[in-house]
């Protein structure tokens, strides 16, 4: 089992493919599929701290249901305007423009019919305030979800402070609510290494992603400019590093459940 960190800090390039593939496959992780997760008659409610969340974490999943025709409801958090701070290119004002528009174009390559079995709200809390809001979010959250419902979410313990909130909010109203809550990680990948004890493998699970839903969740991510190039007006390198995205382009997704 590898050495356990102290900290679980997103810097640098994280934990690579390289190590994370083949322990992964070495694991007898419970394997699932999408109308499993989703049955028939459930809703699959998906809330997204930042406007790409929702593909980094389910996008897969999301291509899956889309011809089974499953009701969707995408919850987007914020709408991610603190990606760029002190950028004279990506002002707040442009990032709010532009990250919801980045997330549509998402969502049309993974088929998803918006306002027809799919629906998309956003919430307008503060990117990087969520933890003061946690309170208010799992209130507007209490007020969305139904009994039948499947909530997708960050997972709370994930290391970013924003995801963690979110996290903690759906579990507060997954509960009031009767819906069930799956959480998944994000950027634990990055932080985390193979055989990390900090992860709850034991309550995890895998979907696997055939070649079409595969592809599509491929284009999904393609679709946040944004986040996947540098910023020449300061310098800053993508958001979305090449880790992260080549996680992105894994055959499969991970679930806490």
């Amino acid at each position: 089992m590898a050495a356990v960190a102290d900290e679980r800090e997103i810097a640098g390039l994280g934990t690579t493919e390289d190590a994370w593939i083949p322990w992964l496959d070495a694991q007898a992780i419970a394997p699932v599929d999408a109308a499993t997760l989703v049955p028939a008659g459930r809703r699959a409610v998906v809330v997204a701290p930042h406007p790409d969340d929702e593909v980094l974490a389910v996008g897969g999943l999301l291509a899956q249901l889309a011809p089974l025709e499953r009701e969707m409801l995408i919850v987007a958090v914020t709408d991610g305007t603190a990606s760029h701070p002190g950028s004279p290119e990506w002002s707040a004002q442009r990032l709010a423009a532009e990250r919801p528009l980045e997330s549509r174009r998402a969502w049309d390559c993974l088929g998803l019919r918006i306002d027809g079995p799919a629906r998309a709200i956003r919430l307008g809390l503060p990117d990087g305030g969520l933890e003061a809001s946690s309170s208010v979010l799992a209130q507007m959250l209490t007020a969305l979800l139904h009994p039948k419902d499947v909530v997708f979410t960050t997972w709370r313990h994930d290391g970013h402070p924003d995801h963690e909130a979110t996290g903690r909010a759906c579990a507060t109203a997954a509960a009031g609510a009767g819906a069930r809550l799956i959480e998944v990680p994000v950027w634990a990948w990055h932080w985390a290494e193979p055989g990390d004890a900090r992860l709850p493998w034991h309550r995890a699970s895998r979907l696997a992603l055939d070649g079409t839903a595969n592809r599509l969740k491929r284009r999904a991510v393609d679709a946040f400019t944004s986040q996947l190039l540098a910023d020449p007006s300061t310098g800053a390198g993508p958001i979305l590093r090449s880790t992260t995205v080549q996680r992105a382009h894994r055959p499969f997704e991970i679930f806490f459940s």
